[in-house]
């Protein structure tokens, strides 16, 4: 049976665009498509969880197509504004493996896959100095990261960069005195209470941090387990 190439592909996304296309689809823009990324990429993850539990990769190969899409659909618009195609999209991304392998693309030796990190940090590094609409390397971490992983990356960046850190002992403190301030005060939900509830999370990411736990995952895999308890019960 033949299958679809990536010229139809192409095709098919610009007929969607076209004049006489879909309705829904030529009304997107890059900011109303924002959200359909963020909710693939995680549809993606979610894939990979099942194929991790029962070995049935259909959904992960499904989904992995939609997050295409989407490259497809933004590529597809900027090309209607005459700024990029998705020829370019190929091209800077084959660029930057190209540059950020020169262990593998050039004549730079590694002796393992940690010195390989660290030469990537290296060349990223450089190739964001160029990049003026960056203020600082904190706010270079996307906000639109769910909360837990953005603070794990800005704690260990604040680490490497500014060397920010605080030892594990001093993290357990700070947690058992927050502990301690929520219990001793009438929990009102006001802002104090936020702020201390804020800065308890916050020390228990730095936790995880320490401990070279992701801190979004512990969650996750504990709210599933909390979900199969409830569920077992009922």
């Amino acid at each position: 049976m033949a299958k679809y190439s990536f010229d139809e592909l192409r095709q098919i996304i610009k007929t969607l665009r076209s004049e006489n296309g879909c309705p829904w689809d030529k009304e997107q823009t890059h900011e109303s498509l924002k959200p359909c990324m963020m909710e693939e990429a995680a549809e993606v993850a979610a894939s990979i969880r099942i194929y991790k539990e029962t070995g049935d990769d259909t959904n992960l190969c499904e989904e992995l197509g939609d997050v295409l899409l989407q490259v497809f659909l933004h590529s597809q618009i900027a090309e209607e504004e005459n700024r990029f195609t998705i020829d370019d999209v190929i091209d800077g991304i084959s660029e930057k493996m190209i540059r950020r392998h020169p262990h593998v693309f050039g004549d730079t030796n590694v002796k393992n896959s940690l010195q390989v990190i660290e030469r990537w940090e290296d060349i990223k590094k450089k190739e964001k100095e160029k990049q003026t609409w960056l203020t600082s390397p904190l706010r270079d971490i996307p906000i639109e990261l769910p909360a837990l992983t953005r603070t794990q990356k800005v704690l260990k960046k604040a680490d490497e960069v500014y060397h920010i850190s605080q030892d594990l002992k001093e993290t357990i403190d700070n947690i058992r005195q927050k502990l301690d301030e929520l219990e001793v005060q009438n929990i009102q939900g006001d802002e104090s209470d936020a702020r201390r509830i804020g800065g308890l999370l916050l020390d228990c990411v730095n936790l995880a941090k320490l401990s070279k736990i992701h801190s979004e995952e512990a969650l996750v895999d504990n709210l599933e387990q909390l979900i199969s308890s409830i569920e077992g019960k009922n």
